[in-house]
């Protein structure tokens, strides 16, 4: 009970950034980027019809794909959010925020990717176009970035029969910068450093990494093609903020050691995703 109320405030604080990002910063300057959102604004400047009407029966036919292709725990999260998004959308004001366009493109997008994000992470959406990329991620492996990114292509498009052509090329904009934002967080935030090391003096290396900086160390054998010479090759994986504090003791003990280091985006295990002793 306590997870599923967790993941209820997630949901609900997703659908809220959701509409003050269409409701304050994109919608009053005219930018339909994309999904079921967007698609609401372009009716509504069309017919004069509430952009949470839309919402709310848009919704209504994606919550039954939901529950075909993406099953029971998804289409109840997913219930949540197609729910609560029309009503904030008709509760939050439709006010800007910020009188420059541009400026309010970008944050509005980074507000939208943030919230889609958030409601991804919990296997969840706001229902309309965030639906159709959770399938394309469940059968085809597809990254809900790139599906949400050609889902929302064919709203955009109907900017140009709708708002001029600045517009248009706002909500494109838009879309890149949200996709981005989806991206990063997806990827970027828990980035880390996996390092290589062959040095003389891979035992002090070593010592110091285990005590100084706190992570476990990997010793792999190696050959060398050019002499056929046997070695020892650490492998060290940390925190992007320690890696400074690596090369200090790298150079500290061995100038001429040789060190590779990759970025890793995601890691799991002891250390990282839980604490030592604490399962």
């Amino acid at each position: 009970m306590k997870k599923w109320l967790i993941k209820i405030l997630y949901i609900t604080f997703s659908i809220i950034l959701i509409s003050v990002g269409v409701n304050m910063f994109l919608g009053p300057h005219s930018i339909a980027a994309g999904g079921l959102t967007g698609l609401a604004i372009i009716l509504e400047e069309m017919f004069n019809v509430d952009r949470s009407i839309v919402i709310y029966i848009g919704n209504g036919g994606l919550l039954v794909v939901t529950f075909i292709f993406l099953g029971k725990e998804i289409f109840i999260n997913t219930a949540v959010g197609a729910t609560l998004l029309p009503i904030f959308i008709g509760l939050i004001p439709k006010y800007a925020l910020v009188n420059d366009t541009m400026l309010s493109m970008v944050v509005g997008s980074v507000i939208f990717g943030v919230a889609v994000s958030i409601l991804y992470k919990n296997k969840a959406s706001s229902g309309g176009t965030s639906i159709p990329p959770l399938i394309l991620k469940k059968y085809f492996n597809l990254n809900p970035s790139i599906g949400l990114f050609f889902t929302d292509g064919v709203v955009v498009i109907l900017c140009l029969l709708v708002f001029d052509v600045d517009a248009f090329f706002y909500a494109v904009t838009s879309i890149f910068i949200t996709m981005a934002t989806m991206n990063y967080i997806e990827n970027g935030i828990n980035k880390k450093k996996m390092v290589y090391i062959i040095s003389d003096e891979q035992e002090r290396i070593t010592h110091d990494i285990l005590h100084v900086i706190g992570r476990g160390v990997t010793i792999v054998p190696v050959i060398g093609a050019y002499n056929m010479n046997e070695k020892n090759m650490l492998i060290v994986t940390l925190n992007t903020k320690n890696y400074q504090q690596l090369l200090t003791i790298v150079n500290k003990h061995d100038k001429k050691a040789f060190m590779i280091t990759d970025t890793v985006s995601d890691v799991h295990g002891e250390g990282f995703t839980y604490e030592s002793g604490s399962v």
